[in-house]
């Protein structure tokens, strides 16, 4: 019998999977290849992309990972925008109706939104937030939790593991939300693991909003999920700025706000 052949990563996975081992600290050409099961010659090709986008640095055999954006705990993150936050939960709300499946990401912003979803009747709710679950065990609506690793500084379950129920699921809604917002490249989180799963519900949804406030957008952070082309909708507060809206317009994003 002839063995199945392992499928054959592609540049953006593998590089996702580069990231999540230098989270571990300083790593060789080497030790890279064969934790890939690939030739050096593409890890070096792919830390070379991965430096180009200020993801890591190069240093003698090997790589490690620049660590300029730190991510405040989640208490802090919660009190900040209070307002701003309340009024795009508001605003995302309205694109909710009865008998959806939709997906709840992590962040303060997306906790505003599950705990408004009481007024509707049988709702799916898939979501890989512990807040978020927390706030809907009491309701009405259909819960199902992505498992994952957990990761404390958001309170959600992230990496490969999510992949196990996701890849089974069709989502006709996704509500993510986001510690930085470029206009041209996307969203982008501190964590690859969190990237990562991040990327896998916008390929499993059929409309991806981002709610994000006006102080995150223009902003980049470690790790992109996915790209721009894979956000339909951007929710926001009056104060995002004109050129941002222009941006999104031409790519044909739709901007609430």
């Amino acid at each position: 019998m002839v063995p199945e052949r392992k499928r054959k990563l592609l540049s953006a996975e593998r590089e996702t999977l580069i990231c999540r081992s230098l989270s571990e600290g300083v790593k060789t050409i080497s030790e890279l290849s064969n934790e890939l099961q690939v030739s050096e010659a593409t890890v070096r090709r792919d830390l070379e992309s991965l430096e180009a986008n200020g993801k890591l640095r190069r240093v003698h055999g090997g790589a490690e990972l620049l660590r300029e954006h730190q991510e405040p705990v989640y208490e802090e993150k919660a009190s900040r925008n209070a307002a701003e936050k309340a009024y795009i939960a508001e605003k995302a709300v309205s694109f909710i109706k009865d008998s959806d499946t939709i997906f709840l990401d992590g962040g303060s912003t997306v906790l505003e939104l599950a705990k408004m979803l009481d007024r509707f009747r049988d709702l799916t709710v898939v979501t890989n937030s512990l807040m978020a679950a927390s706030a809907l065990m009491e309701r009405t609506c259909r819960l199902i939790l992505v498992g994952g690793e957990f990761r404390s500084l958001s309170r959600t379950l992230v990496g490969p593991l999510t992949a196990k129920i996701l890849d089974g699921m069709n989502i006709s809604k996704a509500f993510l939300g986001t510690i930085a917002f470029d206009p041209e490249k996307g969203i982008s989180t501190t964590d690859p693991n969190e990237a990562y799963t991040k990327e896998l519900v916008m390929k499993r949804a059929d409309h991806v909003y981002v709610l994000a406030d006006s102080s995150k957008l223009t902003l980049s952070s470690f790790v992109f999920s996915g790209s721009i082309r894979d956000i339909d909708t951007l929710i926001s507060d009056p104060g995002i700025p004109q050129n941002v809206i222009k941006k999104l317009k031409t790519q044909n994003i739709e901007v609430i706000f």
